[in-house]
């Protein structure tokens, strides 16, 4: 699990990461109450946590194409 939130620059844990992964989680836990528990959910809140993740994933994604310290220095 410290390698999912772990960030590829200098390995530290990242928040970008950990916002995303709450996100995900509280999205999804939100789409199981609606299933099984028949309860309604605010669909503007659930879109806006929904747009969280989108934007934490491709921040993240991101950050593997972007050049290293160590790229930029060598040329």
């Amino acid at each position: 699990m410290g390698y999912l939130l772990s960030d590829s620059i200098n390995g530290t844990v990242s928040s970008k990461r950990v916002v995303t992964l709450l996100a995900f989680i509280l999205c999804a836990i939100s789409m199981m109450s609606e299933q099984f528990f028949n309860y309604k959910l605010n669909s503007t809140a659930f879109e806006s946590m929904m747009y969280i993740v989108i934007a934490g994933l491709g921040f993240t994604a991101s950050e593997k194409f972007a050049l290293s310290k160590k790229e930029k220095e060598n040329g």
